[in-house]
């Protein structure tokens, strides 16, 4: 099993290195647009590991991981998941290499994206607009763009640059050892701006063989589905939850007159659809349910098992929090640390719902973020993506996670450590399910009937 302390520990150096030289511009667009997104620790640590290089260098002094710790005052795990939110939206790269019995890291940290790119990116600007909503999102974007200078009256007088210089073939000797004085070693590399790669959603549960089976050659050639096509589709499918099926009309509306697909309509197509589909409102991922593709297919639920495992692939995250709390609307911070786990791990609603019932369960009822990120992060690591792995998983590594839970509370409560009750859901149970009584199963799926099923699953 991936654990934390076998991915870094506090001995282990690192070295910092600039995927392409940083401007004071790039500051102030990772501190206004993407913090937002990610949190304070991750702009702390990206700022961090930024001022650690010279300027005008790429690369830093070696450091151990105590020396983050102390700086930033935070723990190495708090540490570990702000690099993998970074990692996950696109600004840092990390590397690792054994030497002996240590371990040394290189942190790439990746230039952001420009204003330009990430205004029309497509998916971070939406989840911006929903973080900040619609008169904090304007203002940021004012702050980023500025009046273009129309020249069309103008006529272009630049001179040429053979117009101004001149050239001769005199001494070729000083020509050749000029351009062997230019070249530089093989183990170094010229300082300059690398270009900034987009994020790009991958392992989702589209499905681009129907999507092509359906693509009739006389509407929509296939050779219209570009590699930038085929992203476009993939990030517009798990920000829209956009199906083969609904995606080929899409693409069809957004052809234009040379046969090829014109990405920008593509997106305002699919934003047109969602927004139609849901009351004019823009994307929340709390809302959404597990993909058919990841769906047990169970036709007939004869144990309450079986139920439980229909009732959570046929709702919501929110959903699920609304019938948990008897109807009560999710606070707006359960809402956030829920989607923004859905965001940075890209698991399954389904999945989702099962971490939100057992960190619910071992957490009092609430939904503490730290150990929400935690077992996310593992889930997300062992590939889990329907809500059987996940029940399955949580049974294996109940254990582990129980002792996750408990170091917390014994930091607190060193003096006296308190008499824990054991609570696990029904599903933890090794033995066979019984099967429910039929009198109570016609109306199973009925609300109240539902709530029921989840209060028994937080039973002592």
């Amino acid at each position: 099993m991936h654990q934390m302390w076998s991915e870094v520990q506090p001995v282990d150096r690192y070295q910092v290195s600039l995927n392409g030289i940083l401007h004071e511009y790039d500051r102030k667009v990772i501190s206004l647009l993407y913090q937002p997104l990610i949190g304070t620790n991750c702009y702390s640590l990206y700022t961090t590991l930024w001022n650690e290089v010279e300027d005008n260098r790429l690369l830093s002094d070696e450091w151990t991981h105590y020396h983050l710790m102390n700086f930033l005052s935070l723990n190495l795990r708090e540490i570990y998941e702000a690099r993998l939110k970074l990692e996950g939206i696109g600004l840092l790269k990390t590397y690792v290499k054994q030497v002996g019995e240590d371990r040394k890291f290189i942190y790439e940290l990746q230039p952001p994206l420009s204003p330009e790119q990430f205004f029309t990116d497509g998916m971070l600007n939406v989840f911006l607009y929903r973080q900040l909503g619609r008169t904090h999102f304007l203002r940021l974007k004012n702050l980023f763009a500025d009046q273009m200078v129309d020249k069309q009256e103008y006529k272009e007088i630049t001179r040429t640059f053979q117009e101004v210089y001149t050239t001769s073939g005199d001494n070729l000797f000083q020509d050749s050892d000029a351009n062997d004085a230019s070249k530089i070693g093989m183990d170094e590399q010229f300082i300059s701006r690398s270009s900034t790669s987009k994020i790009n959603i991958e392992n989702t549960d589209f499905d681009f063989e129907l999507l092509m089976a359906g693509l009739n050659e006389l509407i929509i050639p296939k050779s219209a589905i570009t590699k930038q096509v085929k992203a476009a589709i993939t990030n517009l499918s798990f920000l829209y939850n956009i199906n083969a099926l609904e995606m080929k009309n899409l693409l069809l509306s957004a052809l234009n007159a040379e046969q090829e697909i014109d990405i920008e309509q593509l997106r305002k197509g699919a934003r047109d659809w969602y927004q139609l589909e849901h009351s004019k409102q823009l994307p929340k991922l709390v809302d959404r349910l597990q993909p058919v593709l990841y769906r047990s297919n169970i036709e007939e639920t004869n144990t309450q098992e079986e139920k439980l495992i229909v009732y959570l692939e046929t709702i919501s995250p929110r959903q699920l929090l609304i019938d948990i709390s008897d109807g009560s609307e999710p606070s707006k911070s359960d809402l956030q640390a829920i989607e923004e786990i859905m965001f940075q791990q890209q698991l399954p609603p389904g999945v989702i719902n099962v971490l939100i019932q057992y960190v619910m369960l071992k957490t009092d009822m609430k939904l503490t973020k730290n150990y929400l990120e935690k077992i996310a992060s593992h889930w997300s690591r062992k590939k889990v993506k329907t809500v059987k792995e996940a029940m399955e998983l949580a049974k294996n590594e109940h254990k582990q996670y129980q002792q996750w839970a408990d170091n917390k509370n014994d930091r607190k409560e060193k003096r006296k450590k308190p008499i824990r009750t054991e609570k696990i859901p029904d599903w933890f149970n090794e033995k066979e399910d019984k099967p429910v009584n039929q009198e109570n199963s016609e109306d199973f799926n009925e609300k109240l009937k539902r709530l029921e099923m989840i209060k028994q699953q937080y039973k002592k």
